[in-house]
Order: C-alpha cells, then structure tokens, then sequence
C-alpha cells in the first residue's frame, strides 16, 4: 500500500477547495482510528497537513472520503451525516440469485460479542414482505438496538454475480455488509462474510456523496468517484461508464 502522503493525496484527488479535500480511496488503507494501521488522517499528520474525516469508510471498501481542513466546514458537514440528509450512494457485488429489482433492508443493527455488528434479532425472524427485508418488534433481542436502513437496486445481473447501487439511509457501522450479509448476499470479498477467499478485496465502493456547503457557489458539493478496474473484476470486461449511467437513473428514479 502507497504511504507516501504527498504521492497518494496526487493518486486519489476528487475535490479540493479551501474547506475540504476528497479521496478516491484504494480499498486497504483505513481513514482513521484504526489500532495497529497507518490510516490518512495520520499520513497526512505526518506530512504537516491537518485534516479532520467528515465520515468513515471501512478500511476494506474503496471509494469516496470527505474530509475537512477546518473545524467549521467539519461541523457543518457532519451535522448532515448526524441528522440525515447527507445523500450517499455506494455500488457493491453479490452472489446472483434470488435478489428483486429493487429492494429495501428495514433490519436494526447492534453490538455483539467482540465489538461485531449484527443484526438485532435472531437471523431467523428476518421476515420478508415484496421487496422488503424487516423483523417483528417482538423478534428483538434484549439489547440496544439502532433503527436502520439501507435501499437497493440491481443495476447488472451476469451468470454469477450481481451489481447494487445501495443508498444507506442511515449511516452505522459496516451496515451495508451486515444488511447484504444477513439476507443472504454477502458482499464478494467481504472478509467478514465471505470466507472463499475468491477475491483479492471486498467488492464495496464508496461512490457519490451530496451535502450542502455554505461557502461555495452554488453552496453544494456533488461529489462522484468511479470505482477502478478492481472493482469491476467479477463481473468481467463491463462497460463502467454505461453501468454507472444506469445506477445514476435507478438511484434517482428512488427518491
């Protein structure tokens, strides 16, 4: 993995302007806080400039980083991810079968043992309802529990796999990877779910974030970071452009 900050932070510019700078990150390197890790808050700590992560991504998925080079940007940003309304939208590759067109995972999240997210309910009680994936209040389990949602639509479909573009309506931990986990379709590469050891890296992809901005003109960041060839390995030679031109109109024909 690159760890020269000045070669990476060329490598991986989306955006930059006097409040922000955004990554299009490699899959295996962390943002921040990961024990024993060198992440790119550190990386770029050590080179003098200081940066402040608006929103995480896991160290295993590649994709879109925001962060913030002041504390005011950095505030205003997050309060969107806190309440909600930051527009997020992520691609990711499964198995093939048994996934509708469209589809929404209505499942709570909690803590397990080992600090590992998991579904708030036994995995039986999971329940399906059209294309919605959802537990009874009942089915529960005695702990804490966080409401959330993540919405899907199948943007390819080949013999062996599938591609989903996934609006994450909230924002926990790995919630794409425990939902997708959970109904049945971990994410390729998953090195918490999928135990094959088929594929180099886990096919999730940070792909497009949309937040308002006070200091540009017009005050808005549209950010978008293509995923590399890597990412589009299982399902062979497709045309990325013409792929996500139709996630684009799927995601948008969502709201």
């Amino acid at each position: 993995m690159d760890t020269d900050w000045s070669q990476l932070r060329e490598r991986c510019l989306i955006a930059e302007d006097e409040a922000i700078l955004a990554l299009n990150k490699p899959a295996g390197i962390s943002v921040t806080g990961e024990r024993h890790d060198t992440d790119i808050v550190e990386l770029a700590a050590a080179a003098g400039e200081t940066l402040y992560p608006v929103h995480r991504i896991d160290k295993v998925t590649s994709g879109l980083v925001l962060l913030a080079k002041d504390l005011g940007a950095h505030g205003q940003l997050t309060r969107q991810f806190n309440k909600q309304t930051a527009d997020k939208a992520y691609l990711a590759v499964v198995d093939a079968t048994g996934l509708p067109e469209r589809g929404v995972i209505d499942l709570p999240l909690s803590v397990g043992r080992k600090n590992r997210v998991r579904i708030a309910a036994p995995r039986e009680s999971i329940r399906t309802e059209g294309d919605r994936w959802f537990v009874n209040d009942a089915d529960l389990l005695d702990t804490k529990n966080y409401p959330s949602l993540t919405r899907f639509a199948t943007v390819l479909r080949t013999e062996r796999h599938t591609v989903l573009a996934l609006r994450p309506v909230t924002g926990r931990r790995h919630q794409i990877r425990v939902h997708l986990a959970w109904i049945g379709h971990p994410i390729l590469g998953d090195p918490l779910f999928d135990k094959s050891g088929a594929y180099p890296r886990a096919h999730l992809h940070s792909w497009r974030l949309g937040l308002a901005a006070s200091w540009r003109t017009p005050p808005e960041l549209n950010l978008d970071a293509p995923p590399g060839k890597d990412f589009w390995a299982p399902v062979g030679p497709a045309d990325s452009a013409e792929l996500l031109d139709r996630a684009t109109e799927l995601l948008n024909a969502d709201r």
